[in-house]
């Protein structure tokens, strides 16, 4: 792995292209001289040849073309002359008749030749008087051969001709020699080089290694170390310019992130959420209130689309498209928690000078609140003005018939003016309600806690009553803990919670039914009292609004018995005001139970 790793380095690049040129330098130069001294060596051999043939075609000449008496001994002159003048290692000389027999031959393992014909393409040629004559030849024992030969001309006359073949084993020899010692040459260079080249490739990689070092340790975060400067070339130029840029680097990234830590700083801790997105509208960005909204981490986002997410409608998506979107107000749903809440949301286009519109910057309020809030005051305007409107509608046409005569008749004048107190009695105690109110929701009614007996309490509570339950045939039933002394809370406040209580039970209990109102202590110190009738109960559909100003199940009957419909919203109040809590329980046809709980606090030894 190391050694696979090594040459993709610059170092052995370097060191590959050095020995490579120089290889292919002296192999073009061996090629060059190693051809060239291979021709020249063998044109050297076969003119060798040609001039011995040449030389003993002439001596020959006048042997060969004598009278045929002298025939024998000059045959015999001509072989002395060819076995010791022309006697070369290697070398086979013959001497052959106008015929192409052979007459005379230098090999002695060859004297067996002497009276055949020579059928040799040069002989044929030679005997033609053709001069210029000579072959490459292959013998049986694989070895290369020079074949010459040359015509004898003896007045004009051919008379015979000479065969001359020469092995090559030392001209081959001479040239593996040649290539042996050109190629010990070349690797000794090669290896010279190698050398060179690591030690000069080493002076070029060091100052490249040492940079990288330090880059990785500027990538890592470290902008202390500084780059050594290796002389005044352009190595030691680009240390200078990478300590400079690394200098300027850590001066901006210190910024940046100062900038970052303030920016993710704000958009953690705002009330708002934040989500930014790409020019295609994918999401890039989302703060944690933005995720909290939309119930999302940011491993869900996944470059989703925020038209997607948001739930944008055709025309919305199209407006966000164009950039022209301002604002909307979406209705957002989390059904894991079965809960949904409006959301505004304003878009903010991000331009980008040459390029237009680059992303877009979405913030969501949560407007749930103030929605419910501003519902809320258009609705109770709206009951306090209709509330208000009944009665003095009812007031101003009982005033009006009574200007018409209507007082000076003994019957009707006393019940108009009766019907006149009723409705101005019940816009006092409506006004009243609604400043008690006021007081609790400015949190101007202080508590006046003192110890109070409960038993009494409830006792006191069935009196205020007796009279109404006598007339309905309504019994009262108090039932309380055994030991159950002082507690302390406002007793005025809590007076007024339990007369709205029973009073609502006796409205809705037909007669002969119970009215039951209960005081006990409950797990974690608290005093519960509870008041339950046999009524006609309430439906299920209402019991999540009952607590509501003004709200009545059954608004005709809840008006004509002179209800305001706030009594359990003040005692919602009260009780809360307490530290407290206040739950309703009922089943349509079977009764309704009331139950509000008080904190329970030590005075004086006393559990009050």
């Amino acid at each position: 792995m190391k050694f696979a790793s090594f040459f993709g380095t610059i170092q052995a690049k370097l060191i590959i292209v050095y020995m490579l040129l120089i290889l292919i330098a002296m192999q073009l130069i061996g090629v060059y001289f190693v051809s060239a001294m291979k021709n020249s060596l063998t044109s050297n051999f076969t003119n060798d040849l040609q001039e011995q043939a040449e030389l003993l075609s002439v001596m020959a000449a006048e042997k060969l073309g004598g009278d045929v008496e002298a025939g024998k001994n000059s045959v015999e002159s001509l072989g002395v002359i060819v076995n010791n003048l022309f006697n070369l290692s290697g070398v086979e000389i013959q001497v052959l008749d106008a015929s192409g027999k052979v007459l005379i031959t230098s090999l002695p393992a060859h004297e067996d030749y002497v009276g055949r014909k020579n059928t040799q393409t040069v002989v044929s040629r030679a005997l033609q008087g053709i001069s210029d004559n000579e072959e490459y030849m292959i013998d049986e024992d694989n070895e290369r051969k020079r074949v010459v030969a040359k015509p004898v001309i003896y007045n004009s006359k051919i008379v015979g001709a000479i065969y001359i073949v020469a092995a090559m084993n030392e001209l081959h020899d001479t040239m593996g020699r040649v290539n042996n010692i050109f190629i010990s040459g070349m690797l000794i260079a090669l290896g010279l080089t190698a050398i060179l080249g690591v030690i000069l490739a080493h002076t070029i990689t060091q100052p490249i290694k040492e940079m990288t070092r330090h880059a990785t340790a500027v990538a890592e975060g470290s902008f202390d170390q500084k780059m050594p400067v290796f002389g005044n070339d352009e190595i030691g130029q680009l240390s200078e310019a990478f300590n400079y840029m690394t200098g300027r680097l850590r001066n901006a990234l210190l910024q940046n992130e100062e900038e970052k830590e303030k920016l993710a700083s704000i958009l953690t801790n705002m009330s708002d959420g934040v989500i930014a997105t790409n020019e295609a509208g994918h999401i890039i960005l989302m703060n944690r209130r933005a995720g909290t909204m939309l119930s999302l981490d940011e491993e869900e986002l996944d470059n989703r689309d925020i038209t997607v997410l948001l739930g944008l409608d055709a025309e919305q998506t199209q407006a966000f498209v164009e950039g022209s979107i301002s604002t909307a107000l979406l209705e957002i749903n989390r059904e894991e928690l079965a809960i949904s809440y409006k959301v505004r949301v304003t878009f903010t286009s991000i331009h980008r000078r040459q390029f237009g519109i680059t992303g877009m910057i979405a913030v969501l309020q949560d407007v749930t609140e103030q929605e419910k809030l501003e519902a809320s005051r258009r609705e109770f305007v709206a009951n306090v003005s209709h509330e208000l409107r009944t009665p003095l509608t009812t007031i101003k046409s009982y005033t009006e018939a009574l200007d018409d005569g209507a007082l000076e008749d003994a019957q009707l004048g006393p019940r108009f003016v009766g019907v006149i107190q009723n409705e101005t009695e019940r816009m006092i105690r409506l006004v009243t309600d609604l400043l008690h109110l006021s007081r609790l929701d400015n949190k101007e009614a202080f508590l006046r806690k003192e110890p109070t007996d409960v038993l009494e309490m409830l006792e006191d509570v069935t009196d205020r009553f007796s009279f109404q339950m006598q007339q309905r045939n309504i019994r009262s039933i108090i039932k309380v803990d055994k030991g159950m002394g002082s507690v302390s809370f406002d007793r005025d406040q809590i007076d007024q919670v339990l007369d709205n209580l029973v009073s609502n039970s006796l409205k809705y209990t037909p007669e002969g039914g119970v009215v039951t109102l209960e005081a006990r202590f409950t797990e974690g110190a608290n005093l519960a009292i509870s008041v339950q009738d046999t009524g006609i109960g309430i439906p299920k559909k209402d019991l999540d609004r009952i607590f509501e100003r003004f709200y009545r199940v059954d608004k005709a009957r809840s008006r004509n018995m002179g209800g305001t419909g706030l009594g359990l919203s003040i005692a919602r109040e009260i009780v809360s005001a307490h530290g407290g809590v206040i739950a309703l329980q009922s089943e349509l046809g079977q009764g309704t139970k009331v139950s509000f709980t008080l904190p329970l606090v030590e005075e004086g030894g006393v559990l009050s």
